[in-house]
């Protein structure tokens, strides 16, 4: 074990310990050698130790599989990414007739749709579940016009899968085991809870935020197959650090590339400016800046799992680090700023912060909500921007309880429209504000999502 990677698991170690998640696995891909190691248990109710090879939920990563299909389907000429998606689904409605009839798969997998994107539902596990789905987006709100603002879209992804059926005359999962998994050889990953059952996989869990809570296996497991595009994969880190080698052009003896490199590059190209964590959105893949270079990559959230998958495409670098509780998230980003730190130097310097009057500060105050949680904006007994999330739930269907908040926490300036949070679990988390043509508040948006003043 290297250094650099030795470095990484003893911090995983110490951070587990802290945040009582119960198990992680964490790769490295680094001038094609391979390093990993699996820590703690697959559940607390049934315990196996956690391996390289154990099967965690990747969440939102799947889209990246979904934007990678989608190419391979482009250079099959089987697709356009600029007609719009009324061209291959014809019964598309929305509730914004400008968006139904303009957007296109290039909105869907950039995160510009438009509308209120966290719908999550169950509509079955038969066939019809993605057009069923896609048919009950009709009811979202249109928050902002297509390709005007980037703001996070699980269900436009839902939509990019059924239009990937509809152009194959197959199944999205069929699609993207026959175009991504099978030439890459990611043998262990799949959509299907059946296939992940038998073998050694992880189960999520809820844990609070206080020093005495304890994490409970997180219930259902699977995410429904409406959801499949945003986020039903089960993977390794072993199967991520395959794939990251189609992404970094640097395939292996035995794959077969499932895109060529032009297209592998076409998808790490800005297709708009982002906000939150991410610097840029391209074609299914996040950007972010440290020291000029690029990082792309995706993390992923569903009912008790977190996850990160990161790139470093010139020095052909990649991590993957994947947790089994929705603390992971407290994991994730700081392993993944560790090892680009570590080995190559790359940091965030912090932000220099502005001092705002009382009553600018009350210009703030107030509820902003979204579909998943509510902000609460106060000033505190220190002269201080409060924040409170309160989550309302409603994933991964529309009546699951709401997993636990997290504590209160507080906010510092970096200019009077964008702050970041500065201590607890969501400690770095940028809050920017998007303001009216009148100059009042008309979103916060809080990481990927927008969250409307109340």
């Amino acid at each position: 074990m290297s250094n650099a990677f030795d470095s990484i698991v003893q911090r995983a170690t110490a951070r587990m310990a802290e945040t009582h998640v119960p198990g992680l696995a964490v790769a490295t891909l680094h001038h094609g050698q391979v390093e990993a190691a699996g820590l703690g248990v697959t559940s607390v109710a049934n315990p196996l130790a956690v391996t390289p090879d154990t099967l965690f939920q990747i969440g939102s990563i799947t889209k990246t599989f979904i934007g990678t299909t989608a190419m391979r389907l482009v250079e099959l000429g089987a697709l356009d990414l600029d007609a719009p998606v009324k061209h291959y689904l014809p019964e598309l409605r929305l509730r914004d007739a400008a968006a139904e009839a303009t957007v296109t798969m290039r909105h869907l997998l950039s995160h510009t749709g438009g509308w209120a994107g966290d719908y999550f539902n169950d509509f079955g596990w038969g066939d019809d579940a993605l057009a069923r789905m896609v048919a009950a987006c009709a009811d979202l709100p249109q928050l902002t016009p297509a390709g005007s603002l980037w703001h996070y879209n699980n269900a436009g992804f839902a939509m990019a899968g059924l239009v990937i059926q509809r152009v194959t005359g197959r199944q999205i999962e069929d699609v993207v085991r026959d175009l991504v998994f099978a030439p890459l050889g990611l043998n262990d990953s799949t959509f299907w809870p059946q296939e992940a059952m038998v073998k050694r996989f992880a189960v999520g869990h809820l844990v609070g935020f206080g020093p005495a809570d304890v994490p409970a296996v997180a219930t259902p497991w699977p995410i429904g197959r409406a959801s499949h595009p945003a986020g039903a994969i089960t993977s390794t880190v072993m199967d991520l650090m395959r794939y990251s080698r189609q992404h970094l052009l640097a395939l292996s003896e035995g794959q077969r590339p499932a895109l060529t490199p032009e297209s592998v590059l076409r998808m790490r190209e800005p297709v708009t400016v982002a906000g939150g964590a991410s610097d840029a959105w391209s074609l299914s893949l996040s950007i972010r800046y440290l020291g000029g270079r690029a990082i792309v990559g995706h993390g992923g959230a569903t009912n008790g799992f977190i996850a990160e998958w990161a790139l470093l495409p010139d020095e052909g670098f990649a991590i993957a680090v994947l947790t089994n509780a929705n603390r992971g998230r407290e994991l994730t980003g700081e392993l993944v700023n560790l090892a680009l730190k570590e080995r190559f130097g790359l940091e965030k310097p912090p932000a220099a912060h502005i001092a705002l009057s009382p009553g600018q500060l009350a210009g703030y105050v107030g509820r902003y909500d979204a579909q998943l949680q509510a902000l609460d904006l106060s000033v505190d007994g220190a002269g201080r921007l409060a924040l409170q999330v309160t989550p309302h739930g409603r994933f991964p269907f529309p009546d699951s309880p709401p997993p636990p908040a997290p504590p209160p926490t507080w906010l510092a300036f970096q200019t009077p429209d964008r702050a970041e949070i500065m201590d607890g679990p969501m400690k770095g988390t940028l809050i920017e504000v998007l303001r009216d043509a009148a100059g009042g508040i008309a979103w916060l948006r809080m990481g990927s999502r927008l969250h409307r003043p109340c």
